[in-house]
């Protein structure tokens, strides 16, 4: 990449080839954001947009008996239950450059996207648990008071998921704090050969390790004992497809330099019956 000494032209440069590839990137680091439903109508052109989630109701059919009235049939309606989502959430990361040279040759790297992608991905993330809100009904999809995150443990919650009927369709998924973690690890027929299946899959780059029909993934943003087990349909997330991204000439603040802004509009919300389709297991 050349260097240039046009602040607007290396703007316009940035927006059409960096951009693309920090959203790129974003999108493949991302555990909880990632892992939730991320399917709407509509598009998000600024901040306040509201777009669409839509989704089918169960319907109930119906049991006939041949010889006395399965010659005929009762239908249902089919009916979508929209759910309105605002993009009113703007993660941002800046950072100042002493000279346009320095900004130029910091762009060829990936450092510069690894910081600011870091810092909007831990905004979204903490927004994100903020709207965590299991049913507290019985079956009590909040679980206190857990000092040992164990097979038992992991058992229990899949009866709750069972029980709760979650789909298949999209997966079963366990974040887990890092001591959660590791007292699984610690559960021989956890980790044994001789008690499961030896397959890890991949998500976002990211090894799972499968268990009771979870993919389990270490989620390091968590502390001290806590998981968070759920389909991907108890959330639902929408930002915008790019990321913005600005520069300034700072000399108008009396200051020499340059500054960069990248942000993300999005929003999120819980899904149809997103309160039984996750589990909070804390201590």
């Amino acid at each position: 990449m050349s260097v240039k000494v046009d602040l607007a032209a290396v703007a316009e440069q940035v927006q059409e080839q960096w951009a693309p590839m920090f959203t790129k990137r974003l999108r493949g680091a991302q555990l909880l954001p990632g892992l939730v439903n991320k399917d709407y109508k509509g598009v998000i052109k600024k901040g306040g947009d509201t777009v669409k989630v839509s989704q089918i109701v169960d319907i109930n059919g119906q049991l006939l008996t041949v010889g006395t009235d399965a010659d005929s049939f009762d239908s249902e309606p089919l009916t979508m239950l929209d759910i309105d989502i605002v993009a009113n959430k703007r993660a941002v990361a800046s950072l100042e450059f002493e000279d346009l040279v320095d900004l130029q040759s910091q762009l060829d790297g990936t450092k510069v996207q690894d910081t600011m992608m870091f810092a909007i991905l831990k905004q979204m993330n903490t927004y994100l648990y903020s709207l965590v809100a299991p049913s507290t009904s019985a079956p009590d999809h909040e679980i206190a008071s857990v000092s040992d995150f164990n097979s038992t443990q992991l058992g229990n919650c899949k009866v709750l998921a069972d029980t709760a009927q979650w789909s298949e369709d999209g997966g079963w998924f366990a974040l887990l704090g890092p001591q959660y973690h590791q007292d699984l690890l610690n559960s021989t027929t956890m980790v044994s050969s001789d008690f499961v299946a030896s397959d890890a899959p991949t998500i976002n780059g990211k090894t799972a390790s499968k268990r009771y029909g979870f993919n389990v993934y270490l989620d390091n943003s968590r502390t001290g004992d806590y998981g968070l087990l759920f389909h991907p349909d108890f959330m639902h997330l929408v930002q915008q497809t790019e990321v913005q991204v600005k520069m300034s000439d700072l000399h108008a603040q009396k200051k020499f330099g340059y500054l960069m802004s990248v942000d993300l509009i999005f929003g999120a919300k819980l899904g149809h019956q997103g309160s039984i389709k996750h589990i909070r297991v804390q201590n």
